[in-house]
């Protein structure tokens, strides 16, 4: 059974930096892709970054060169470091496995395989 367990949001000031953490556990975590998503009021969940098993990484365009996914593969852990935040950028933070990304699929075109955790939120207000 794959737990997820976020951390790390909470109230910063359009501008700010906060860090997210996603430790997993029940799973092999070395051999899968993981996602960040985020779910804004009133709007479905999205993909916002991902990283491959090897460490590749991609972002969607509203997040590019702000945010920046890692992992820490000896943790079990994905992280989310959020820089020069904005309150659009306000939601609830998830990670999860997106599915799988054939040639001419696009992984942000995926459905997440797992169960999704409790979440953390980020509240980006002056």
């Amino acid at each position: 059974q794959v737990q997820l367990v976020e951390s790390g949001g909470g109230l910063v000031q359009p501008g700010g930096s906060l860090r997210l953490s996603c430790a997993a556990s029940g799973v092999i975590f070395t051999i899968y892709g993981m996602g960040w998503y985020r779910q804004a009021p009133g709007k479905q969940r999205e993909l916002v970054a991902h990283i491959t098993a090897t460490g590749s990484v991609t972002y969607a365009d509203s997040v590019k060169g702000r945010f920046t996914i890692s992992r820490d593969n000896a943790k079990k852990t994905v992280y989310l470091q959020m820089n020069s935040l904005k309150p659009e950028d306000t939601a609830v933070y998830y990670c999860n496995r997106p599915g799988p990304d054939p040639p001419g699929v696009s992984v942000f075109d995926t459905r997440p395989l797992w169960s999704w955790g409790q979440g953390t939120q980020v509240t980006v207000s002056a």
